[in-house]
């Protein structure tokens, strides 16, 4: 239960910090979000992990 003086959680996009749109959701346009999966496309993005060769043997 909220209280006067609690203000509305906003939340915002991780790319450009604005609103989110309820559309677009995490992201506040479609421009964000396809900027997200460029980045997850081109690697801009790692999970952390062992380093693998990626010419080496698989374990």
């Amino acid at each position: 239960m909220s209280t006067p003086n609690e203000r509305p959680v906003i939340r915002r996009c991780p790319i450009c910090r604005k609103p989110r749109d309820p559309a677009f959701t995490p992201f506040c346009s479609t421009r964000c979000r396809d900027r997200d999966l460029v980045n997850w496309l081109e690697e801009g993005y790692t999970l952390p992990g062992p380093v693998v060769d990626p010419e080496g043997d698989p374990p």
